[in-house]
């Protein structure tokens, strides 16, 4: 994995403008997002043996994956605001301690309620190493590597993604539950190492910036989406009461936040920035996305074992070729973007979703498991092209102190979109095969429900399609004007 990142990053951060402490700052960033992003996946594989560990229900050892996921969606963005006014370098070497740190304590914990609170702890650590990897980015890699940066930070993400199941498999099989937390030790104190010796210095602010951070609109921030990420796990599937009144909890705290944001002298986010076509739509477009990829790990088991037949050991290898292909074509990726610009690819990448999309229902049942995996790699790849270049026009032309709260933004837009996508095509899913119990279903009737699911998800990607599209000649002008003026004075 060491020689993997650093031969990625030797490749995107190989600029004689450079200092020669670039590729190693880059690499305690990408080391910064495999870690978070294999915290997110490598729990959910030791469910049952900690359940049989503690002695506890599913819908109890479920908070040991939910913990660590709602401390990451309700704090990512005032962490990320935090680091623009008090130091993203102070406050990202203090995430990547806690996250070592709590990584020991999960390891160690006597019981399930120290465990899932080891987990948030973890989560809050993990909330801050994502929002500020991106946020680096600006200052370790000069702007026309940009594109580049994204890639390789996205293909750690999806290796991180996608290692997590495996690996925890063989740790618990081989050393038993506590190995799947204590083996982010070793690279977490090399991570720490890295970032303290390599990462730029941060610049001083003045005192009311470093006063300057809005208490009421962080904790409503993080109650509303607390509300939300509650109201779209819990009830696995059954859309209940409580989920109803959860979600109305979280729109009326959304409400409630605008107004004080309206009201904060400093407030963290600024409403105003949502007028920037590029950042809204960047944001939205994210969410759409992340909502379609989570639906090919939601439905994919079911269809890959109910419909096709495949037994636990060629699932999983199946469904690690998604992962897989974002891993290697991330770096390349955002080559492209560097080189032909972030609209132009981020269009490729949601039409190369939109086709992968939309010929998965297509696709007969009998044509078995390249009939599914042809298309889920197009979908992957073009998630891959999208990533790098949506990223990268998020990421450019803003302001150095906005840098924190703006790469938050991006990855809560991830997070919602993964929240959703497991709770609302698990619902799709569920309709389109017409029955209450999916573990029962036919194979005729999975293979209905995974033909509506994509359908779904080729809409959702149109949509985001069609933001795209209509957002582009107001990029496109700000680019030209300047151009035009110059050669006026010259006649």
């Amino acid at each position: 994995m060491k020689s993997i990142i650093a031969t990625r990053t030797e490749e995107v951060a190989g600029s004689a403008e450079r200092a020669p402490s670039a590729r190693q700052a880059l690499a305690s960033l990408s080391l910064s997002m495999l870690l978070s992003s294999l915290g997110t996946s490598i729990a959910n594989v030791g469910l049952p043996t900690l359940a049989r560990a503690f002695a506890a229900s599913f819908q109890q050892v479920q908070w040991i994956v939910l913990a660590y996921l709602l401390a990451i969606t309700t704090l990512i963005v005032s962490v990320g605001r935090l680091g623009d006014l008090t130091g993203r370098r102070r406050l990202l070497l203090a995430g990547i301690f806690l996250f070592t740190v709590a990584s020991v304590l999960c390891g160690v914990a006597p019981t399930l309620g120290l465990l899932i609170a080891a987990r948030a702890a973890q989560g809050l650590g993990a909330a801050i190493m994502m929002a500020l990897t991106l946020a680096f980015v600006g200052e370790t890699v000069p702007k026309a590597r940009t594109g580049s940066a994204m890639g390789l930070l996205g293909t750690m993400s999806a290796v991180g993604t996608a290692l997590g199941p495996s690996l925890g498999g063989v740790l618990i099989a081989g050393l038993g539950w506590p190995a799947i937390f204590f083996v982010n030790v070793p690279p977490g104190i090399l991570t720490l190492f890295l970032a303290h010796r390599f990462l730029p210095v941060d610049r001083q602010g003045t005192k009311t910036e470093r006063t300057g951070f809005d208490l009421v609109g962080t904790l409503l921030l993080a109650l509303s989406l607390a509300a939300y990420a509650l109201a779209m796990t819990m009830g696995r599937g059954n859309f209940g009461l409580l989920n109803v009144t959860l979600l109305f909890a979280a729109v009326f705290g959304v409400g409630l936040f605008a107004l004080a944001e309206v009201k904060a002298a400093s407030p963290l986010i600024r409403l105003a920035m949502f007028r920037n076509p590029v950042l809204s739509a960047g944001f939205a477009m994210s969410t759409l996305v992340t909502t379609v990829v989570m639906a090919t790990l939601v439905v994919g088991p079911f269809y890959l074992s109910g419909a096709l037949a495949l037994d636990a050991a060629r699932v999983g290898l199946v469904m690690s070729s998604g992962p897989i292909v974002a891993a290697l074509t991330g770096v390349p990726a955002g080559r492209i973007v560097d080189r032909f610009g972030a609209h132009r690819m981020t269009l490729a990448g949601l039409i190369g979703m939109a086709a992968g999309s939309s010929i998965l229902p297509l696709v007969p049942t009998r044509f078995g498991v390249p009939g599914y995996v042809a298309p889920l790699v197009v979908i992957t790849a073009g998630y891959a092209l999208f990533q790098a270049a949506n990223n990268t026009a998020v990421m450019t032309n803003i302001q150095p102190d906005q840098r924190g709260v703006i790469s938050g933004m991006i990855n809560l837009a991830r997070n919602l979109g993964l929240i959703t996508g497991a709770s609302v095509m698990g619902t799709v899913f569920a309709l389109g095969s017409a029955t209450t119990n999916i573990m029962t279903a036919r194979p005729e009737a999975v293979a209905a429900g995974m033909r509506l699911t994509f359908t779904v998800a080729a809409a959702l990607v149109a949509v985001a399609l069609a933001i795209a599209s209509v957002m582009r000649p107001r990029r496109e002008r700000p680019s030209r004007t300047p151009a035009s003026r110059p050669s006026r004075k010259h006649r």
